[in-house]
């Protein structure tokens, strides 16, 4: 008698640990079904919200390229304040091509009239928008710029002052560039003599 109430004990405990602590297995199956099927879409909405995340980092959102507008001229400045206008072909983290290139070029007097009117001095400068292509060196009309050099960029309005003056320059110049073999000769001569003054 003494030793059938331990054992009835002992089963009944046995009992109450299986029904107050179920295996993971069962307490997934006798969930209701539709608590089944949030949990497997929450699953899916996490791992899709992680992915995103993972790709934004990695490719840093929307690409530069997508800034370009390719009906227009752009305008690229350099950190040592030269400025380059023409279109950009492609722009990455690493470089900027741009082709049909201009730039600005001042000519200012070797001695300009002496006044305390500031307004005189500006007159003494002239801007002229020039095609690359036709320097000493040869270049070809295309830049690759490495794009840590680049301050910033942007767009030219179709209507600016630069935009039309090269709109000008293409209507007058409908085969392209023609470089003249006299200036580039002169400009040989020139530092040739300056070299031989010099004592070089």
């Amino acid at each position: 008698m003494q030793s059938s109430a331990p054992a009835r004990a002992t089963q009944s405990a046995a009992a109450t640990a299986t029904a107050g602590g179920r295996s993971p297995k069962g307490d997934w199956n006798a969930s209701p079904m539709w608590l089944r099927v949030m949990w497997i879409i929450l699953l899916f909405a996490a791992t899709a919200i992680i992915i995103s995340l993972l790709a934004l980092i990695c490719f840093g959102g929307p690409s530069e390229s997508n800034y370009i507008n390719k009906s227009d001229q752009q305008a690229v400045f350099l950190t040592n304040g030269q400025v380059y206008f023409g279109k950009l072909k492609s722009v990455n983290r690493q470089y900027l091509t741009l082709q049909g290139i201009y730039y600005l070029n001042v000519n200012q007097q070797v001695q300009p009239n002496q006044s305390n009117n500031n307004s005189s001095n500006n007159s003494n400068q002239s801007v002229s928008l020039v095609k690359l292509g036709c320097e000493l060196h040869g270049p070809t009309d295309q830049m690759v710029i490495n794009h840590d050099q680049v301050t910033f960029w942007e767009n030219l309005k179709s209507d600016g002052q630069v935009a039309k003056a090269i709109s000008q320059w293409v209507k007058q110049n409908p085969n392209g560039q023609t470089c003249s073999t006299s200036s580039t000769s002169n400009s040989t001569s020139n530092t040739t003599n300056n070299n031989t003054k010099n004592g070089n």
